[in-house]
């Protein structure tokens, strides 16, 4: 008799899980048909749309990658001397230095030949400067003006109560432009106020 129960329980057990895997089945056959229906209604004008949006982004991305390439090209056509330019300033900073050198020898001062030299360093330096300037590569002119971070590089201050605080008023060394970018900084020594202190102190032992 208990077999009996048992054999009919477990068939009750498997006709639910029948019933159940079956309304399952349908569930999903439904929901499969109703995304078929949503996929079937998109209308021929919708999709017109669809194609026309991917379409305008192509281009679109096309006209960006063309104008960064053209852009490319112009910075190397523009700017591809750059470090060739930049180390060619060295020619004239060694010739600044080698003026300074015989201008400060005890022995050659005074003479013809220390004038004639120096005559011969300041016209290959002329020289030089009007090459640069012919491509586009030009000094920037800093004394006496107020010291701007994006083209000047601030060396040393000096106390100078005739000027405003941050005003240029030495150059240590010529800094270039190759036409809108930076090919070296300038490096100058700016004004400051003198120190009311130090002042005090000098006028007390003057006294």
């Amino acid at each position: 008799m208990e077999e009996d129960q048992n054999i009919n329980s477990e068939s009750q057990n498997e006709e639910i899980k029948e019933t159940e895997s079956e309304e399952q089945i349908q569930e999903e056959q439904e929901i499969s048909a109703e995304k078929k229906e949503e996929v079937k209604e998109v209308t021929p004008e919708e999709k017109i749309k669809v194609l026309e949006d991917k379409l305008t982004r192509t281009f679109a991305e096309m006209e960006n990658q063309r104008r960064r390439f053209e852009k490319e090209k112009d910075d190397a056509f523009d700017y591809g001397g750059f470090t060739f330019a930049k180390e060619a300033l060295n020619l004239i900073d060694n010739l600044e230095r080698s003026k300074l050198i015989l201008e400060s020898d005890e022995v050659l001062k005074g003479t013809d030949a220390l004038k004639k030299t120096l005559e011969h360093l300041e016209i290959i330096n002329k020289d030089l400067i009007s090459i640069f300037t012919k491509n586009d590569i030009k000094p920037i002119n800093c004394l006496n003006k107020k010291l701007d971070p994006n083209l000047h590089q601030a060396m040393m201050e000096i106390e100078d109560d005739e000027k405003e605080p941050g005003t240029i008023v030495q150059e240590v060394q010529k800094g270039f432009m190759i036409k809108e970018r930076l090919l070296r900084p300038s490096l100058v020594g700016v004004s400051k106020k003198k120190d009311q202190k130090d002042e005090e102190n000098k006028e007390n032992l003057d006294k």
